[in-house]
């Protein structure tokens, strides 16, 4: 119950963000359900600095080596009969490392088990981390407002705005918290503000107005509304999305890719004309 917030009712918040916003509503209405789990921050902040700038077949390796080596036994699922997998072994269940258990961890160790220069985020977080008071530390973040959290978890190695409001809001209770990437841009740009499409990268202070433009939107757990937008962006989404939301949502897409194409082409024939003069 409380991994999944189930004392946070969903539909008052629905309500209250499709008043403020026709376009959710109706992604509302075919993609229900959609929560925040209160992940513990341990794992979460150890996951998310592993996540960075890669994608999701290799951060879940990452982790599942990082549970095996470090991490306590809880169980095995037999796996007879399954036909669609190339091993029939028991699949084998572990815990996430404790951050005692983390402290066996040496550099040259997580980077021969594939975590690469994250190996060193990992170790020298850690240290941080245990200096600064453990998992209790984490915790009492629980009791501060979004922008006090963003600016200590910053500290930690490896730990930048995004990644800081994903554990913020994943395991700390910060429920106005908005991680901005690309993505999340873009979504701001097409349904917000067209004017931040003027931004030519995510500064600090274009990270701010992104996030500002969800919590003035949607001011009671902004932070939810954005993930439910999010969710309804992802492919294995867009059979169930309205016709001409999952349209809109194509067009932008082949939009951006043929500015990015043009982009990169400009940036080519710049290059040539220097290496000429050179």
């Amino acid at each position: 119950r409380d991994y999944f917030q189930l004392s946070t009712p969903l539909a008052p918040l629905y309500n209250d963000w499709s008043k403020n916003d026709p376009r959710l509503a109706r992604i509302a209405e075919v993609i229900p359900g959609v929560r925040i789990l209160r992940q513990d921050p341990i794992e979460c902040l150890f996951s998310f600095i592993c996540s960075s700038n890669n994608n999701i077949p290799r951060i879940a390796l990452m982790l599942s080596r990082l549970r095996e080596r470090y991490g306590g036994y809880l169980m095995e699922v037999p796996l007879e009969g399954r036909t669609d997998l190339e091993s029939s072994e028991p699949m084998k269940f572990y815990s996430f490392p404790t951050l005692t258990s983390l402290s066996l961890a040496s550099e040259e160790q997580l980077r021969s088990m594939g975590l690469g220069y994250r190996a060193r985020y990992i170790t020298e977080t850690r240290d941080i981390l245990t200096k600064s008071g453990g998992k209790d530390f984490l915790l009492s973040l629980r009791n501060k407002d979004t922008e006090s959290v963003q600016e200590e978890l910053v500290k930690f190695s490896g730990v930048g705005r995004k990644v800081a409001d994903c554990v913020a809001l994943f395991s700390l209770d910060q429920a106005e918290a908005i991680p901005v990437d690309v993505h999340v841009l873009n979504i701001a740009c097409r349904d917000y503000d067209p004017s931040l499409s003027e931004a030519k990268s995510l500064t600090p202070m274009v990270y701010q107005r992104v996030g500002d433009t969800f919590r003035t939107r949607f001011w009671s757990h902004a932070g939810w509304a954005h993930s439910l937008l999010f969710v309804a962006e992802l492919p294995s989404f867009r059979p169930v999305l309205p016709e001409d939301i999952a349209l809109e949502m194509e067009q932008w897409r082949e939009k951006e890719l043929a500015k990015k194409a043009e982009a990169r082409k400009a940036n080519a024939a710049k290059k040539g004309k220097v290496n000429k003069k050179g």
